[in-house]
C-alpha cells in the first residue's frame, strides 16, 4: 500500500512538472491577425499567459502551450468593443433601460459575438450609478464600461425629460469618483427644442476632466440643427451616435434630395466630432448609411445600442452590424478598426482593443462565412450579401469563455492536482 501512494505521488508530481514546464497557456495557431493599432494583417500566432499576449510571431511552437486554439482559415482580432448598450438590468416597473426590463445583462450576448468590453450608454445617471455597478458591472465576467447619463436617475422613460435633475456638477462629481469604469457623459432621448441639455452634458464631460459627450438626439419640432450641434455645441472628441438614423424629428447627415452627405459633417470630421453608429431599433437606416459608404463616409465606431427590442429586431448584433457595414463597401479591415482600436480610442482606453505584447489577452476568432445572407433595416429594406461574419471563439483576460466548434486542444485546460507529500508517504491521498 505504501509503495502504491509512493508511486502515485511520483506520478502526480511528474504530471505537476509537464504542466509547470509549458511556456504559455495558450497559442492560437494559424489564424489571419487583423490588428488595426498595431498595423498587422497577416497570418501569424499568438501566445498568451497569465492573462496577457506574451508574443505575437510566426511559428510559435504549440507544443510549449497547454491549450492550442487551430485558427487556420479563420479572422483573429483584439476582443471587440461595443460602446454603446444597454445593460442596467433591473425589476423596476416602468423604469425601461434603468434598473427596468428593457435592459440586458452582458455576459449572455458578448461572448458569443467576440465581444470583451461593452460601455453602457447613460442606462445610469450620477444618482442610480451605484446600483448598476453592484447588481451588473462588479459580477460581469464582460468588461464593463459606461457613459453616465446627463439626468440624476437615468434612463427611466418620461423622467428623461426633467431638465431639473440634468446636474452637471454632481454628474461629473460621480464620474470622476468612478474615473476608472465611467468614460464619458450621454444625454439621450431628450424631445424639447432647447440646448441646455446638450450643453449641460458638455459641461459635465469638462468639469470631470475632460471625459467625451455621447449626445442621442431624442428628436424636437423642429428638429435642432446639426450644424450648430457639431460647430457650436461640442468639442473635439465628443461622439454622435445614431449618425446614420433617419427621423422625422431629426436632422440627419444625408440629404436627401442630393443623395449626399452634408458639407458641414465633413468639417465636423476634420473638426473631431467622433460618429458612432449606434444601431438599434430604428436609429438606423440604409438610405442614410448607403448614400454615405458610396462617398467613402464610414463611422468611426460601430456600436449595437442594443437592448431588448432591438436584438430581436433588424439589429441583431455585433456582428451582424459589422456584416452590413461590409456589405455595403467597407473593408474588412476598418471594420474591425471601428470595432476595436477606434472605440478604445475614442473612450480614451487606448490600452483596449489591440493585441499588443503585454496588453490584456482580450481575443476574438472570427469565421467570414460564405453563403446568401439579407441583412435587413427596420424599414425593411433588405441587402443581399455573400459575406457574414460569425464568431469561433473568444478569450477573456487569458481565458476562453467561448468556443462555437470546439477548436481548442484540449477543450477544457487540465485540473492541476496537488499532493501533501508527507500525506502521500503515509498513504493519506485525500
Amino acid at each position: 500500500m505504501r509503495k502504491s501512494c509512493l508511486l502515485l505521488f511520483v506520478l502526480v508530481s511528474l504530471s505537476g512538472q509537464v504542466l509547470l514546464a509549458q511556456t504559455y497557456d495558450i497559442v492560437i495557431k494559424g489564424g489571419h491577425i487583423i490588428d488595426p493599432k498595431n498595423d498587422i494583417d497577416a497570418i501569424m500566432d499568438i501566445a498568451i499567459s497569465g492573462g496577457k499576449i506574451v508574443s505575437v510571431s510566426k511559428n510559435i511552437d504549440t507544443k510549449q502551450a497547454i491549450q492550442v486554439v487551430d485558427a487556420k482559415g479563420l479572422y483573429v482580432t483584439p476582443g471587440l468593443i461595443d460602446i454603446h448598450t444597454h445593460n442596467f438590468v433591473g425589476t423596476q416597473p416602468d423604469h425601461q433601460y434603468e434598473d427596468g426590463n428593457l435592459a440586458i445583462a452582458p455576459d449572455g450576448f458578448t461572448f458569443r459575438n467576440g465581444v470583451t468590453t461593452v460601455v453602457d450608454a447613460g442606462s445610469s445617471g450620477w444618482r442610480t450609478f451605484p446600483t448598476f455597478k453592484a447588481q451588473t458591472i462588479d459580477i460581469s465576467q464582460t468588461r464593463v464600461l459606461a457613459f453616465l447619463n446627463i439626468v440624476g436617475e437615468g434612463m427611466r422613460g418620461t423622467y428623461e425629460q426633467n431638465p431639473n435633475d440634468m446636474d452637471a456638477r454632481m454628474t461629473a462629481i460621480v464620474a470622476k469618483k468612478y474615473k476608472d469604469i465611467i468614460v464619458g457623459i450621454k444625454l439621450a432621448h431628450y424631445t424639447g427644442h432647447d440646448w441646455t441639455p446638450t450643453d449641460r452634458a458638455v459641461e459635465a464631460g469638462t468639469l470631470a476632466g475632460g471625459i467625451p459627450a455621447m449626445i442621442d438626439f431624442g428628436g424636437s419640432t423642429p428638429p435642432l440643427s446639426i450644424e450648430e450641434l457639431f460647430m457650436k455645441h461640442l468639442r473635439p472628441g465628443d461622439i454622435f451616435t445614431h449618425c446614420f438614423g433617419q427621423l422625422g424629428s431629426r436632422e440627419y447627415i444625408v440629404d436627401l434630395q442630393t443623395n449626399k452627405v452634408k458639407p458641414f459633417v465633413y468639417e465636423a470630421r476634420k473638426r473631431g466630432i467622433m460618429f458612432d453608429v449606434g444601431y438599434g431599433g430604428i436609429s438606423f437606416a440604409y438610405s442614410q448609411a448607403i448614400p454615405a459608404a458610396k462617398e467613402g463616409f464610414f463611422p468611426n465606431s460601430i456600436s449595437t445600442d442594443i437592448h431588448v427590442g432591438s436584438m430581436n429586431d433588424a439589429m441583431k448584433d455585433m456582428l451582424t452590424c459589422m456584416s452590413k457595414f461590409l456589405a455595403i463597401g467597407m473593408s474588412l479591415h476598418d471594420v474591425i478598426q471601428a470595432s476595436t482600436s477606434n472605440p478604445a480610442k475614442e473612450i480614451k482606453h487606448e490600452e483596449l482593443g489591440n493585441l499588443s505584447v503585454g496588453a490584456v489577452a482580450d481575443v476574438a476568432v472570427l469565421n467570414l462565412r460564405e453563403g446568401k445572407f439579407g441583412l435587413f433595416d427596420y424599414t425593411g429594406y433588405k441587402v443581399e450579401a455573400s459575406k457574414k461574419l460569425e464568431c469561433e471563439l473568444t478569450i477573456r483576460a487569458g481565458k476562453i469563455v467561448y468556443d462555437l466548434n470546439g477548436i481548442v486542444t484540449p477543450i477544457y485546460p487540465p485540473k492541476v492536482v496537488v499532493v501533501n507529500k508527507q500525506s502521500a508517504l503515509n498513504g493519506d491521498t485525500h
